[in-house]
C-alpha cells in the first residue's frame, strides 16, 4: 500500500480556493493534466456520491466518486472506481486550512492505493508530482487570473449541499449558530452522509456448523457521527469467531457477518471523528462482530492507526491476539522473573505470543500442545518444556517440571475438560486465568476447590480492558513495541481467501493450524 502526501500554501483566501476545488468537476479548468471531464447522470458536481468521468491528457481514462464534502471543515474525499492505470483501492482526501498571515490557504492532499509490485516509485512520482504538485501549480495560476472576481461568503453558503437525491443517508439536527450576527432562530439543518459502498462478506445464516457460513454481497453505509468506513486488507480469525458462529456467545442475531479483528484503510469518517483521516492504515479488535467483510462502517472509537513499520497483516493478528497477551501478562496477572507459567494451546495464535513474551519477562514457560510439530514450534517461541497430548492430562508432568511446586499461573483457553488438571497443576496461591473455552464452558465449582490451595480464578475479557481509548492506545503501543523488540514473534502460516472462511474454521477447530490465521479480502 502506497501513501502519497503533498502540501502547499496558496496565495488566495480559503473561500476562493474552496470554491474552486469543492466543485468535483472543476479540475478540467485548472489542472494541467486533466482533459475532458463530466459528471455522470447529470448530477450536481457537489453532490456526495456523484461520479466524474474524465480523461487525462496522456490518454488515460478515470472514473472517480465523491465520498464526502464538508464546507465547515473544508475537507473532501474521493475514490477511484475504474481506471486504465493499474491503481487499486485508491482513496484521496483534500483539506484546506486558513493561514491568517496574509489571508492565505494551506492545502493538504493525500491518498493511499495499491500498484503492481516494483512500480511503487513510478506511481509515487506520478501521483505526488504529476497530480498533486501539478495541481497546486495549476490552481495558483487559475486563481491569479481570477483575482478580479470578488467572492461573497453568501455564495459558499448557497452552494452547501442540503440533500442527496439517492444512495446516501441524512441526519437531521438543530443549528443554533449565529455566524457572526445576532442570535438566529433555531433551524433544522441536514447532515449529508456519503453513499453506501457495495462489497462482499461472510454471513452466518444460523447458529451451528461451518455449513451456516455464506459468502454474500453486503453494503457499507456512509459513516454517521462517530463512525468510520474501512476497506479491509486483512482479517483475523480467532476462536471467539467459532463460539459466535455456534451460538455459545450470543453476540449476533443471524443472518449477520462474523469477525472481531481486521486491518485496512480508512475510506471516510463521520462527523466528530478527530483521530482518523481518510487514507490512514488502521486496525481494530472489538465487538460487535462484523469483520469478515471487504468494507465496513463501524464506531471509530476502537480503531487505532497502524505505525508505518507494522504491516496490515500484522495489524490483523496483533489487535486481538497480541492485545490479549498484553493484558493477560501485564494486567490480569503481572508476570515476574522466576514465575512458572503454564500456557495451554501453546502453538496457537495467542499461545505463541504468551510463550515468547512470558519468557522475555523471565518466566519458566511450560506449554501444552497436540502434536510433535506444535511442540517444536512452541519451543522455538520460548517454551522451556512442552507436554504433548490431547487427553487433557498434564498436571503430573507440570509438577515434575517444577520440582513438585506447580505453576504460578495457568493461562487456560481450553475450558471444562482441563478444569481438574488445572487445579492440580497450580501451586499454592496460584492464579488460574480462564480466557477461552475451546472444550466447553466451565461448570460452576465449589469455592472449596479454590480455597484448598488459596487459588484465585479470573475470567477476563479483552473488550473490558480496551473500553477507554487511552488504555486501548497504550496497550496497542506496548504490543507494537513488543513485536519490534522481539518479545513477541509473528509468523503467519495460514492465509485464506475471505470466501474460504469456512475452511479456515474447519482447520482451526481440528487443531490443524499453528499460529495466527488470517483471511484476505
Amino acid at each position: 500500500m502506497i501513501k502519497v502526501t503533498r502540501s502547499a500554501v496558496i496565495d488566495a483566501p480559503i473561500a476562493q480556493v474552496w470554491a474552486l476545488i469543492r466543485d468535483f468537476n472543476s479540475h478540467s479548468a485548472w489542472h494541467p493534466a486533466v482533459g475532458e471531464s463530466q459528471i455522470e447522470n447529470g448530477e450536481p458536481s457537489d453532490q456526495v456520491g456523484c461520479v466524474r468521468n474524465f480523461f487525462l491528457k496522456d490518454g488515460n481514462h478515470i472514473r472517480e466518486q465523491l465520498l464526502s464534502l464538508s464546507d465547515d471543515e473544508h475537507v473532501s474525499s474521493y475514490c477511484i472506481l475504474d481506471a486504465t492505470l493499474p491503481m487499486q483501492r485508491y482513496v484521496a482526501t483534500v483539506q484546506l486550512k486558513r493561514i491568517t498571515d496574509g489571508d492565505r490557504t494551506f492545502w493538504h492532499w493525500q491518498s493511499s492505493f495499491d500498484v503492481p509490485k516494483g512500480r511503487e516509485r513510478e506511481f509515487d512520482d506520478l501521483v505526488g508530482k504529476g497530480v498533486y504538485e501539478g495541481g497546486f501549480d495549476g490552481a495558483r495560476s487559475y486563481l491569479r487570473k481570477a483575482r478580479g472576481v470578488v467572492w461573497q461568503p453568501e455564495q459558499a453558503q448557497a452552494m452547501r449541499p442540503a440533500t442527496i437525491a439517492q444512495g446516501g443517508r441524512q441526519l437531521a439536527g438543530e443549528d443554533r449558530s449565529t455566524a457572526g450576527g445576532p442570535p438566529s432562530t433555531a433551524r433544522t439543518t441536514v447532515l449529508t452522509l456519503a453513499p453506501a459502498i457495495n462489497g462482499n462478506g461472510i454471513v452466518v445464516q444460523g447458529h451451528g456448523g461451518v455449513d451456516q457460513l455464506r459468502y454474500e454481497s453486503i453494503s457499507a453505509p456512509g459513516p454517521g457521527p462517530g463512525e468510520v468506513r474501512i476497506r479491509h486488507t486483512a482479517i483475523g480469525v480467532n476462536y471467539i469467531d467459532v463460539y459466535v458462529r455456534k451460538g455459545q456467545y450470543k453476540m449476533i442475531t443471524p443472518p449477520a457477518p462474523l469477525g472481531m479483528e481486521a486491518a485496512g484503510v480508512v475510506i471516510d469518517v463521520g462527523p466528530g471523528v478527530g483521530h482518523l483521516l481518510p487514507g490512514d492504515r488502521v486496525a481494530y479488535a472489538c465487538a460487535p462482530p462484523g469483520a469478515y467483510v471487504t468494507v465496513r462502517t463501524m464506531s471509530a472509537d476502537q480503531v487505532v492507526v497502524l505505525p508505518d513499520d507494522i504491516s496490515d497483516e500484522a495489524g490483523a493478528c496483533l489487535m486481538l491476539k497480541g492485545l490479549t497477551a498484553e493484558y493477560l501478562l501485564h494486567r490480569t496477572c503481572r508476570i515476574r522473573r522466576g514465575d512458572a507459567v503454564l500456557v495451554h494451546a501453546a502453538a496457537g495464535g495467542v499461545g505463541l505470543f504468551l510463550c515468547t513474551w512470558a519468557k522475555a519477562l523471565g518466566a519458566q514457560v511450560i506449554g501444552t500442545v497436540s502434536s510433535d510439530d506444535k511442540a517444536r514450534l512452541a519451543r522455538a517461541y520460548g517454551c522451556d518444556a512442552t507436554i504433548i497430548g490431547s487427553d487433557y492430562r498434564f498436571a503430573d508432568e507440570v509438577k515434575r517440571l517444577t520440582q513438585g511446586r506447580g505453576v504460578t499461573v495457568v493461562y487456560d483457553g481450553l475450558g471444562q475438560e482441563a478444569m481438574q488438571e488445572n487445579l492440580d497443576a497450580l501451586a499454592v496461591c496460584g492464579h488460574w486465568v480462564s480466557y477461552g473455552q475451546a472444550s466447553g464452558a466451565l461448570a460452576p465449582m465449589p469455592l472449596e476447590l479454590l480455597s484448598s490451595k488459596s487459588l484465585t480464578l479470573s475470567r477476563p475479557v479483552l473488550f473490558h480492558y480496551t473500553m477507554q481509548r487511552t488504555v486501548l492506545n497504550e496497550m496497542a503501543r506496548n504490543t507494537f513495541d513488543a513485536l519490534r523488540q522481539e518479545r513477541i514473534k509473528l509468523d503467519i502460516r495460514h492465509r485464506y481467501p475471505l470466501a474460504a472462511a469456512a475452511q479456515a474454521h474447519r482447520d482451526l477447530e481440528s487443531r490443524a493450524t499453528m499460529g495466527p490465521v488470517i483471511l484476505l479480502p
